[in-house]
């Protein structure tokens, strides 16, 4: 989830590199990721055709995620792990 930065104690989001259902890939710093307040990274073709709005895994809100970029993007980079819910995610 949350990571930080101990040497400035700066906290960031992990920026997921892809939607748990459709494995598709979602970039930092371009719009389209939609997450919940556990950091379940959705792309908005799920958020809203699938899943309605709604985080399957805890049923929280999903909300547009923020962009990193720039030099933020370049200090601070966004996870390279993958997660991917192994049957993806079924329509809500």
């Amino acid at each position: 989830m949350f990571s930080c930065d101990d040497r400035e104690g700066v906290w960031m989001l992990e920026l997921r590199p892809n939607c748990e259902c459709c494995d598709e890939d979602l970039k930092p710093d371009q719009p389209g990721a939609w997450i919940c307040s556990f950091e379940c990274t959705f792309c908005t073709a799920c958020a809203n055709q699938r899943l309605h709005g709604s985080c399957p895994n805890c049923g929280g809100e999903l909300l547009p995620r923020p962009l990193r970029s720039g030099a933020a993007l370049a200090r601070y980079p966004a996870s390279q792990k993958r997660v991917r819910k192994p049957a993806g995610c079924k329509e809500g």
